[in-house]
């Protein structure tokens, strides 16, 4: 399979079961909404050594919850537990200390009144606690309203009150899902990887949780240092060319991964799918990227295999809205 002049390889990323959540934060401005949600996102990375990965969804929602300027974050976690304690720290952390800032559960589905919220019937959710937990700093000033079927706190704070939903929840999730960029030189290769990012920050329901959505350490599993847990993907490091079996194109000097997490499998999917739609563009990418592949582990580990292939030739996998 070509488009252009890439080769898209026939192989498959392996993704993940997660599970994840979705918040919504707000903020009197675009200035304090972004302060807030780069602590919240920050060191989010990869669950290997990072409590959750986290991401931003939507940037700037056309309307949120309380009026003001907003945006959706999701994070995802191995478990229900984990994922609890990497919130309520984290937006206990990073999102009540900013200015202004304002949090909500975004896992409700909103009704024309977004107080009035429409039942979403799903036996793997979970509660998770956020003002529950977070209430106790108000040290019994807190008070607490119902309004809809939401109940807030309001917590008091030197610039005001804090307001932040009771629970959240936790639902199944997808994280892992990724694919390889590969060129023939580094300026190329971010090009390339930028598109994409681009267009996949477009779709609902996915995160890109690294920095820029990009990733150049790519890992496998284990190490020969019996210590680490994951190290280097030596096969696709262009340096070790010559000295390891490779996978690395032979006109490739930069290889840059993408990686994906989502509510599900469809939604990983669409992404994949379009951010190598944007990736090799023809007219952007001309023959700088030569070939376009994925990270497994062989299938073993992960349970959500998105094989290049049938990702590309997938209908109902779609990016008219990108």
């Amino acid at each position: 399979m070509k488009i252009g002049h890439t080769t898209i390889e026939e192989t498959f990323a392996e993704g993940f079961g997660m599970r994840y959540t979705r918040l919504i934060v707000t903020a009197i401005d675009s200035y304090w909404l972004d302060a807030g949600l780069r602590e919240f996102c920050g060191y989010g990375s990869s669950v290997i050594l990072c409590d959750a990965e986290v991401g931003v969804e939507v940037a700037e929602l056309e309307s949120s919850i309380d009026g003001r300027p907003g945006a959706s974050v999701m994070a995802f976690g191995f478990s229900a537990d984990a994922l609890a304690k990497a919130i309520s720290k984290r937006t206990g952390q990073c999102l009540m200390t900013c200015p202004t800032t304002a949090v909500f559960d975004g896992m409700k589905v909103a009704g024309e009144n977004p107080f009035e919220t429409e039942p979403f019937e799903d036996p793997n959710a979970k509660p998770i606690p956020l003002g529950d937990h977070l209430r106790f700093f108000g040290d019994g000033y807190q008070k607490s309203k119902i309004i809809g079927d939401r109940r807030l706190w309001r917590i008091p704070v030197m610039d005001g009150e804090f307001i932040i939903e009771d629970t959240t929840s936790c639902r199944n999730g997808v994280a892992g899902g990724n694919f390889l960029i590969q060129s023939i030189d580094q300026p190329s290769g971010l090009a390339a990887a930028r598109r994409a990012v681009d267009a996949i920050n477009k779709l609902p329901d996915v995160i890109l949780p690294f920095p820029g959505g990009v990733v150049r350490s790519g890992s496998k599993v284990g190490s020969k240092y019996k210590a680490l847990r994951a190290s280097t993907s030596h096969t696709f490091c262009p340096t070790l060319r010559g000295r390891v079996d490779t996978k690395v194109h032979p006109d490739a000097n930069c290889v840059l991964e993408i990686v994906i997490d989502g509510a599900d499998f469809d939604s990983v999917a669409s992404a994949i799918k379009a951010g190598i739609i944007a990736a090799t563009d023809p007219q952007q990418a001309e023959e700088s990227i030569v070939a376009i592949s994925a990270g497994n582990y062989g299938g073993d580990l992960g349970k959500h295999h998105f094989h290049l292939h049938e990702v590309m030739n997938k209908d109902d996998v779609g990016i008219a809205d990108a």
